[in-house]
């Protein structure tokens, strides 16, 4: 951290940012205090959004969601060019392991933690002991390289017209949508987040065979394309697996909603993070509860009401009385 990140194009408090975040990480993984992490990716996320250059830790404590600590750090940036808690944690072999270690999909903080008490500390070490790892992992650990690469935006791109071309084949009902960063327009992602529905699924359904037979319809069509490589599992409404058009085999989430949740499925899924909670906290000053399955009225008594009917991501900005945001402009 001693070298200064010049900041992005696009985000002039980037070095600022990327602290915060690897901070925010450390919380998650390694001292497992989400509370902490939480506040360091909302740090990050205003000051991204920020449109001028921050020049001092008092300056940043008139953004919302930057308190007098992370004021300090980056004062303490500011003159330093490095952070002393950032370079502590950097030495210390056992932080660093857990941070690696959860970069493997599947393995989450415990885990991690778990196998560097074993003397697991690197990929290599992971490679050498596959049996300490669940089917995900192992998966994760396969294709390790390929998945701590971003996706450009164009890659996709090739992705969706294969997926809408296939299951509109097989039923023109289905709808689909790609969430995550690639519909809040950024130019890489971490993975292909598929959001589908379709009308004979609803949140009332009593057949329980529907779902899953919509479902394994999508993914059995996308593996007979070569599209869909790897299946980490399969469940009644949510697919986990790899697919690859390219050099590079990328992580491939497919869930389905019911067709009246659908609208608020996309918001969600849609993001970001703080964009979410940011709406979530004000539908609630407007006695609104809103979540990815639905919006309810609160009434007096303090109890939500019914699902309202949802037919557009608009109508619900509309219900909470909260400006419709694109979402390019979500975080």
């Amino acid at each position: 951290m001693s070298k200064r990140k010049a900041p992005s194009d696009d985000n002039l408090n980037q070095d600022f940012c990327d602290f915060l975040i690897e901070l925010a990480d450390y919380e998650k993984n390694v001292s497992r205090n989400i509370h902490k992490y939480n506040t360091y990716r909302k740090a990050a996320s205003v000051l991204a959004k920020h449109p001028v250059r921050i020049k001092s830790g008092e300056e940043a404590r008139k953004l919302n969601g930057i308190g007098a600590k992370i004021a300090a750090k980056i004062d303490e940036f500011i003159h330093t060019g490095k952070l002393r808690k950032i370079e502590e944690i950097r030495k210390d072999d056992t932080s660093q392991a857990v941070n690696l270690l959860t970069k493997v999909s599947g393995i989450g903080p415990a885990k991690a933690q778990e196998l560097v008490k074993m003397g697991i500390k690197t990929i290599e070490d992971l490679q050498n002991n596959k049996d300490k790892l669940n089917h995900h992992q192992l998966i994760g650990l396969k294709y390790f390289e390929d998945f701590e690469k971003k996706i450009p935006r164009q890659e996709i791109e090739v992705i969706e017209k294969i997926v809408r071309k296939e299951i509109g084949t097989i039923d023109e009902k289905y709808l689909i949508t790609i969430c995550g960063s690639y519909r809040r327009g950024k130019l890489e992602s971490g993975d292909v987040d598929v959001l589908l529905t379709h009308p004979s699924f609803v949140s009332d359904n009593t057949d329980k065979q529907t779902p899953t037979k919509l479902i394994k319809r999508v993914v059995t069509a996308l593996e007979q394309k070569n599209l869909i490589t790897d299946t980490i599992s399969l469940g009644d409404v949510k697919f986990m697996g790899v697919c690859k058009v390219d050099v590079f085999a990328r992580r491939l989430d497919i869930r389905l909603t019911p067709h009246d949740q659908y609208h608020c499925a996309v918001l969600y899924f849609t993001g970001s993070d703080m964009f979410n909670k940011e709406m979530r906290a004000h539908a609630l000053t407007k006695s609104f509860t809103l979540n990815e399955y639905s919006l309810r009225h609160i009434g007096s008594t303090g109890v939500p009401g019914k699902p309202l009917p949802v037919t557009s991501e608009k109508d619900i900005f509309d219900y909470i009385d909260f400006e419709y945001v694109e979402p390019e402009k979500r975080g």
